[in-house]
């Protein structure tokens, strides 16, 4: 055998050994992970119950989360990304408004259950700030719930209230369709009209109901009209629970500069999203990239307002260093390696969003006293074909009328046919 035969595997273990050592001893690596440790990386948006649903139709007992390879999300990742707690989002999509959205959401509050009951080693159930820091005492992952998108209740702050109850703590206000309360962002790109010119008299109702049912408002996915009414009427603090900075990409799914000062002011949050077209409006992007919206919603918002909102198994393209969420810690690397002290990083892990919450929680015990409110929407709003008209009288009225009149006429023009 030749010297050269000899030298050159030998060369390339060697570079391959070392390059492994430089990536288990980057000092802003080790650094994030230690930190990770101390502060929860509260996540606010995971579609992982949209994959157990598009991909199992929601069996969970066919499905091995320890051992499931096809997604951006399971266990082995959540453990390596150091997650301390993630908002799974109970999400099914704009073409079931109007039919059974109401049953599939509730479909997927029960998975989010069933997956923290199924995996108790790993998941633990959450629905307050207390019970995020109590989980991420005992090693757990806390579980919480967002709705995303306000037709998931059918126009019914009675449903939004059920939902709360069953441990639901945001309701993203739209998805990608108007529902008959509020415009969604596709209004600000012109390929849908306005309907409501932001919010209707009965979503101003919805915004002060979550504030006194303690429910965190999510502003993903609404038109800058409704960030700002939302922004003005609101008194408790509201989040965008995956969405990034505009002036980086300008893209409608994206937050504005005026609206991240206006953020900063309410004592709200920007959870950045990590989908390549939010992050550099085109199919690729990479973890730089990503960083540099952190660093721009600090710079105009202040660091009080960042958080992360990866998107993850809700998106079909993510930036090269972020494949999955065991990614994590390389980002949080990267935000160390740009300057970010460690206060920063902790404020942007957790500490923010448990801030948040903190003050939604505290807004909601200030109107322990006021009623629920229990007044509908206004039938004309909501008139489909598949929907029924019980409990609205005047409505009821109408429509009795109508078949009385359309009978007599039918019995008139019977004696009429009759007599001739």
């Amino acid at each position: 055998m030749s010297p050269r035969s000899i030298f050159i595997p030998c060369l390339a273990l060697w570079i391959s050994c070392c390059a492994v050592t430089l990536a288990e001893e980057d000092p802003y690596l080790t650094r994030a992970q230690s930190l990770m440790t101390e502060t929860p990386l509260i996540d606010g948006h995971n579609d992982l119950p949209w994959q157990l649903r598009k991909n199992f139709n929601n069996q969970l007992n066919k499905v091995n989360l320890t051992t499931l390879n096809t997604t951006h999300t399971s266990i082995p990742k959540i453990k390596k990304g150091k997650i301390g707690a993630q908002f799974w989002s109970a999400y099914v999509p704009c073409d079931t408004q109007y039919k059974d959205a109401v049953r599939q959401t509730l479909e997927q509050i029960d998975v989010i259950h069933r997956m923290c009951w199924t995996y108790p080693d790993t998941f633990q159930f959450a629905t307050s700030s207390a019970e995020i820091e109590y989980a991420f005492r005992s090693k757990k992952v806390a579980s919480l719930i967002g709705v995303e998108g306000g037709h998931s209740i059918d126009s019914s702050l009675a449903t939004l209230r059920i939902m709360y109850y069953m441990g639901a703590r945001y309701l993203t206000l739209t998805h990608s369709c108007n529902t008959p309360w509020a415009d969604n962002w596709l209004v600000d790109t012109g390929s849908e009209p306005s309907e409501h010119n932001g919010l209707s008299a009965f979503g101003k109702r919805l915004i002060a109901e979550m504030n006194r049912l303690g429910m965190l408002i999510d502003l993903a996915h609404v038109p800058v009209k409704v960030m700002n009414e939302v922004l003005e009427m609101s008194k408790a603090p509201v989040i965008f629970s995956h969405s990034s900075a505009y002036t980086i990409c300008p893209h409608k799914r994206n937050v504005p500069d005026d609206i991240l000062a206006k953020v900063h002011q309410k004592g709200g949050i920007v959870m950045v999203n990590f989908y390549n077209d939010y992050v550099t409006c085109s199919n690729t992007a990479n973890l730089s990239d990503v960083a540099d919206h952190f660093d721009h919603i600090k710079k105009v918002g202040g660091v009080d307002i960042v958080g992360f909102g990866g998107d993850y198994d809700g998106v079909t393209r993510v930036p090269e260093g972020l494949e999955d969420v065991s990614k994590y810690p390389y980002l949080v690397a990267e935000l160390l390696r740009r300057g970010w002290t460690d206060q920063d990083v902790k404020a942007a892990l957790g500490e923010n969003l448990l801030r948040v919450m903190k003050k939604v929680e505290e807004i909601r015990d200030s109107m322990a006293s006021s009623l629920p409110d229990d007044v509908p929407i206004p039938y004309d709003d909501v008139n489909n074909p598949c929907r029924t008209s019980y409990g609205y009288p005047d409505s009821g009225a109408v429509h009795s009328l109508g078949i009385l009149t359309l009978l007599l006429a039918l019995a008139s023009q019977a004696v009429m046919t009759l007599a001739v």
